[in-house]
């Protein structure tokens, strides 16, 4: 009867490269921001941007528009957590495109665009707008608009989270390690 084939080799067979089944959703999902932020970020340096990074887009779009802002106002502009936005902002302001402020509260840092970032305003807008374009071609080969299907991923863990649907679907496996390891977590009401 032979060897049955290995798991990368069935998914394989069907297709799936070498994540398949048996990458879950959650690196599915990085898999495809890293090929789109490598190529955008490719395309950046072609450009002649440098060490601009696909990550700062929002913010210097919400700059833009909004004018010098607090972290916080950035996170909720471009719907980060504020951790996440301090973080672009780090990285940001070691690259020359922004400087922080400290605001009318001591604690508040106000984030503003560099001269050197205005400078690639131009740049940067154009690469936006043929991003654009990439993204609506894309979108147009799939069958269904990534934009939209992302929009109603977060709407639905925004109404009830994912947290709690691993804990609902723990609760109805019936696999007997699971109902162990919940039981053991003083978790399961079985």
């Amino acid at each position: 009867m032979g060897t049955p084939p290995s798991p990368a080799a069935q998914a394989s067979k069907h297709g799936q490269g070498d994540l398949g089944d048996l990458a879950g959703l959650g690196t599915r999902l990085r898999h495809v921001l890293e090929i789109l932020d490598g190529d955008v970020a490719k395309f950046d340096a072609d450009l002649g941007l440098g060490d601009y990074r696909p990550r700062f887009s929002p913010v210097v779009r919400a700059l833009v528009t909004l004018g010098p802002s607090s972290i916080r106002d950035l996170a909720r502009a471009i719907s980060v957590t504020q951790s996440a936005a301090s973080q672009t902002v780090a990285q940001m302001s070691r690259s020359g495109l922004v400087t922080l402020e400290t605001g009318a509260d001591a604690r508040q840092r106000i984030v503003r665009l560099t001269a050197r970032a205005e400078a690639m305003l131009p740049t940067i807008e154009a690469e936006w707008a043929v991003t654009e374009a990439a993204v609506r071609e894309l979108e147009a080969e799939l069958p269904f608009p990534l934009s939209e299907t992302l929009a109603a991923i977060l709407r639905a863990v925004e109404r009830r989270s994912f947290r709690q649907r691993l804990g609902d679907a723990a609760r109805a496996c019936t696999d007997p390690a699971m109902t162990a390891v919940l039981a053991a977590a003083g978790r399961c009401s079985r």
